[in-house]
């Protein structure tokens, strides 16, 4: 079964952005609440946001919404760029397929289609900072955006190494699986133990029936993934957000350094970071109920902001 015609989801709609389509669907239940967007990280479908998450999110009063972003799941890929290895792509002074701007125009994009003036924002991984720079670039759309497991959203090039964990990059880039779908399944069962959580038991029999029921190529499309990655961002710091923000980080994240994280905090006024214990660069079932209790706090922040002295 198609993963988007989940009796869960509606059916997948399109929102388009210049010559780009957007696949994305919102979760059926919850379509009266306060708007929340999902927003995923490098090379990954919209599917890969757990639906228990999503539904505990739904039941905190939000419209719980998610997309595919270009170059990845349904939504539009685009033509090969001259950089065609990701980490090549991450440490390049510049990407020539699309930039970083045009990342955060096709959630505004999605929103339009929706019909929501404004929105909360929750980004994981490469969402994460894709949702620091919606809350620059549009600031007027967003209520509220929670960054989890990612880097500041205005770094660049080099400078991204200091929030990296080499060692796990490396194995990425040593993975190889053939281009069927039996390969894709596996490169997602793969990536998930990799970058798996370590305080809680990899549950190997769950992680395939997700890369099953999704049967995602865009984990393992080194080209798409070179393109996403390399979309530079030319506009302001992070410092010059002013909507209220939520940085969640995993302790034990594999991948991006718990410093990623604190340096975001530190740099967004009233920020608020919340470390994850024995969480990896992943969303464990263990912890979606605080992940979905602090996103609803954060939104209470952002209806009834404190008084200023």
């Amino acid at each position: 079964m198609n993963p988007s015609s989940s009796p869960a989801w509606t059916p997948v709609r399109w929102a388009e952005n210049g010559k780009v389509r957007l696949a994305y669907d919102q979760l059926a239940t919850s379509v009266d609440g306060e708007p929340l967007l999902l927003v995923v990280g490098l090379g990954a479908a919209r599917q890969w946001i757990p639906d228990g998450l999503a539904h505990m999110l739904a039941e905190r009063g939000f419209a719980v919404a998610r997309y595919d972003q270009r170059d990845a799941g349904q939504s539009t890929h685009l033509p090969p760029a001259s950089t065609r290895n990701p980490f090549a792509a991450l440490f390049g002074k510049r990407g020539d397929a699309y930039t970083a701007e045009d990342m955060t125009d096709d959630a505004i994009a999605v929103m339009d289609d929706l019909g929501w003036e404004s929105a909360h924002l929750f980004g994981m991984s490469l969402g994460g900072a894709i949702v620091q720079r919606i809350a620059i670039r549009h600031p007027e759309r967003v209520r509220s955006l929670t960054s989890m497991s990612a880097v500041p959203g205005d770094v660049k090039g080099l400078a991204a190494l200091r929030y990296l964990r080499l060692r796990t990059l490396a194995k990425l880039s040593r993975m190889r699986f053939p281009a069927t779908p039996e390969g894709a399944v596996e490169a997602g069962v793969a990536l998930a133990r990799l970058i798996a959580s370590p305080g809680y038991p990899f549950d190997e029999r769950a992680a395939r029936a997700t890369a099953e029921r999704i049967a995602d190529t865009g984990i393992q499309d080194a080209q798409a993934q070179s393109r996403q990655i390399g979309a530079q961002w030319h506009g302001p710091a992070i410092s010059t957000i002013t909507k209220p923000t939520l940085v969640l980080h995993g302790d034990g994240d594999p991948l991006i350094k718990m410093n990623a994280a604190r340096a975001t905090a530190a740099r967004v006024s009233g920020a608020r970071l919340v470390a994850l214990p024995g969480v990896g660069h992943d969303l464990p079932q263990p912890v979606w109920d605080e992940i979905a209790t602090e996103v609803r706090r954060l939104a209470e922040t952002a209806r009834h902001p404190p008084l200023r002295p």
